[in-house]
């Protein structure tokens, strides 16, 4: 009996052609995820040589003012 399936490590290359022929949400899912950890490499220096520059951070505290307070007049409850 044979398989009707090719074996992937038999031929990887059509095994991919059949694999997007009759799986092509199997078959995209691992290309795209894929080229995740290779964009994770690329991108930020392709960014960072086109003039992209990360964004400051945000202040995590707010700054006390120095010297004494102001008495507020006005609006007492």
């Amino acid at each position: 009996m044979a398989n009707p399936t090719p074996l992937f490590w038999a031929g990887p290359l059509r095994y991919w052609r059949w694999s997007a022929r009759e799986r092509p949400a199997f078959f995209w899912s691992i290309i795209i995820g894929g080229l995740g950890p290779i964009m994770a490499l690329t991108v930020p220096p392709i960014r960072m040589r086109l003039g992209y520059a990360p964004s400051p951070k945000v202040p995590m505290t707010y700054p006390v003012p120095t010297g004494p307070r102001k008495q507020l007049s006005g609006y007492d409850d």
